[in-house]
C-alpha cells in the first residue's frame, strides 16, 4: 500500500495519522536513504502520541531517544552500527519487546535481531519535496493496523450534540439559538 507527501506538513500529518492507531508495543520500521523524511515522520508519530515534534531529533549519534506521551516512545537509528552484533553487545534488542512505541530507523541493520511482525515503511524520493511512502505489514497484528491507517473510520456524527447544545452551524455563519421559548 503505498501513500504520497509533498510537503513536509502532509508528511507530519501522515504520522500523527498512524499515531492516532496505535496501543502501545507496535514496532514501526523506517526504511529509505538519507533526507528521505524518515525523522520527520517519526516527528508527526510523536507529536500524534501528544509528545511536541520540536522536541524530537535523530538519535543518530545516541542510537535511541525516549519521549514521553501517550505512549512511551522508543526512536532508534541504526544509521552508525556496522553490524547486528553490536546491536546485540549493547542489548538493545531487549526494548523491542515492551509496551511502548517503537521506531526504527535503518533497520536493513538488525539483520537477524529484526522483529519477527512490524510495520515497515519505506520512503522514497521522488524530487523536491515529494515523498513515497510504501508500507508493509509482517504479522496479523500489524496487517489489522495498517488496514486502519489506511482506510480511517468515518469522522463521527456530532449534530446531535450541537442541536441538544443549540448551536446551528451554517456553511456561512455560525450562531447560538436560544433552545428556551
Amino acid at each position: 500500500m503505498k501513500k504520497i507527501s509533498s510537503s513536509v506538513n502532509q508528511t507530519l500529518k501522515l504520522g500523527i495519522r498512524i499515531a492516532g492507531r496505535l496501543k502501545g508495543g507496535e514496532i514501526i520500521l523506517l526504511s529509505g536513504c538519507l533526507g528521505t523524511g524518515k525523522t520527520v515522520l517519526a516527528k508527526g508519530i510523536a507529536q500524534g502520541l501528544g509528545v511536541n515534534k520540536n522536541q524530537v531529533i535523530s538519535p543518530t549519534f545516541v542510537l535511541l531517544r525516549l519521549y514521553q506521551g501517550k505512549h512511551l516512545l522508543q526512536h532508534f537509528d541504526f544509521y552508525r552500527l556496522k553490524t547486528a552484533q553490536e546491536l546485540f553487545a549493547l542489548g538493545l534488542q531487549e526494548y523491542f519487546y515492551s509496551d511502548a512505541v517503537t521506531i526504527i530507523e535503518w533497520p536493513e541493520r538488525l539483520k537477524f535481531l529484526l522483529p519477527k511482525e512490524f510495520l515497515k515503511i519505506k520512503l522514497v524520493t521522488k524530487g523536491g519535496s515529494l515523498r513515497h511512502f510504501e508500507f508493509f505489514a509482517q504479522g496479523s497484528k500489524y496487517k489489522e493496523l495498517l488496514e486502519k491507517i489506511m482506510n480511517p473510520a468515518p469522522a463521527k456524527d456530532l449534530s446531535f450534540k450541537k442541536r441538544r447544545a443549540g448551536i446551528i452551524i451554517n456553511k456561512k455563519k455560525v450562531r447560538n439559538e436560544d433552545t428556551r421559548d
